[in-house]
């Protein structure tokens, strides 16, 4: 096993700028694998960093300033991720949470894997004495203790560890410990993420794994294939755009964004998937989680035009993107005890043949013949409560 710590606060250890290759971390010259990481300077990313790790035929870029999130990956040529309004990697020194009433958090919202939460993830408002920002803190927390590790021997797994803590006297003591790994024979990125409750006192948490992808293969006539037990819209304007749900548009002037609640249909191992793929099922993003810990899903579609975001959200959580005062009556909060740890699990298919994608498709059509949806035309809760 090679292994390399890129930083660390305990070893005092901050490799900064560097590139290996396969035979710089004693692995045959001739594969295909390849890691760097570069700081960036200007404007709003200064001190921000992205780490490039190439396995294979798929490119990874990882930002650990900004909790391990992944920016975008390329697979066969075909990119997943999106076109955010916002180019740079904005470091979090540079992120107010509280402005914009809650929603300063968008200031640096781009990547395609982006961590919600964990002491709170969803809308932003207030709950009780407590105003809560969008979607939590954790996104906007540096990671720690990154650590490569590389096996030496077929299939040549590799993984990129990292921790981000939420800590706050008097009230959450968080830690996550995240790891991203992908091998070379596989079109697959497998997220684990371990929170642990390091306090002497239970704690609600949320986790929202915000997902986002674009072009090209959201385009017009792209489709969402998802198991679905039960699907309700997530406010009055998501009501009028059950009926095409799944379906994908065209980038469209004045589309705003539509929500929409899943409780999906999982198999024995509380696996469940949910597809995208382009209009002609050539490529796609199949998005696989563990339920027993991420038994929701939410639908976010942002279809509308390219300067502003064409991107639809596929959401595996432990709770809808409601505020947290109106998911405790849906079971939605959980709570983790002193000591305790949760696992969550997200694992990326990057499609790029049709059989990759017609295999997908089936596996989810025989999910979905397990049980009929049920529809409800209501959002689940009333906002204006």
């Amino acid at each position: 096993m090679f292994t390399l710590a890129i930083l660390s606060h305990h070893q005092q250890i901050d490799v900064a700028n560097f590139s290996l290759n396969a035979e710089q971390m004693g692995l045959p010259k001739e594969l295909p694998i390849q890691i760097s990481q570069s700081c960036l300077v200007g404007g709003k990313q200064a001190g921000s960093r992205i780490i490039t790790l190439t396995v294979g035929e798929t490119t990874v870029r990882i930002v650990p300033t900004r909790a391990m999130a992944v920016l975008d990956a390329v697979r066969n040529g075909v990119r997943f991720g999106w076109q955010s309004p916002v180019k740079e990697i904005v470091h979090p020194n540079f992120i107010n949470q509280e402005a914009s009433g809650g929603s300063g958090w968008l200031d640096g919202f781009n990547e395609m894997v982006v961590r919600c939460g964990y002491q709170w993830a969803g809308h932003p408002g207030q709950d009780g004495d407590e105003f809560l920002t969008l979607h939590g803190r954790i996104q906007n927390t540096p990671a720690d203790e990154v650590m490569l590790e590389v096996e030496q021997i077929p299939p040549y797994r590799v993984t990129l560890r990292g921790r981000v803590d939420e800590k706050r006297f008097k009230s959450t003591n968080f830690e996550v410990e995240t790891c991203l790994s992908l091998s070379i024979d596989e079109p697959y990125l497998t997220i684990e993420d371990i929170l642990t409750n390091k306090g002497s006192y239970d704690r609600e948490y949320q986790a929202i794994y915000h997902n986002n992808f674009a072009q090209p293969i959201l385009e017009k006539g792209a489709l969402l294939h998802v198991p679905v037990k039960e699907l309700s819209p997530f406010n009055d304007y998501a009501a009028q755009g059950l009926e095409d749900w799944n379906k994908i548009p065209a980038p469209t002037k004045d589309f705003d964004e539509m929500v929409f609640n899943v409780r999906p249909i999982s198999d024995e191992n509380q696996l469940s998937s949910a597809l995208l793929h382009n209009a002609n099922a050539t490529s796609g993003i199949e998005v696989t989680y563990q339920t027993d810990t991420l038994p929701v899903l939410t639908i976010w579609k942002n279809t509308d035009t390219e300067q502003q975001g064409y991107v639809i959200g596929i959401e595996p959580g432990t709770s809808f993107a409601y505020n947290r005062r109106y998911q405790r009556k849906l079971g939605l909060v959980p709570t983790i005890q002193a000591g305790e740890t949760k696992r969550f699990m997200v694992r990326f298919g990057l499609l790029t043949d049709e059989h990759q994608v017609s295999a997908s498709k089936a596996h989810i059509d025989a999910l979905q013949a397990r049980q009929a949806c049920q529809l409800s035309t209501r959002p689940l809760v009333s906002l204006d409560a």
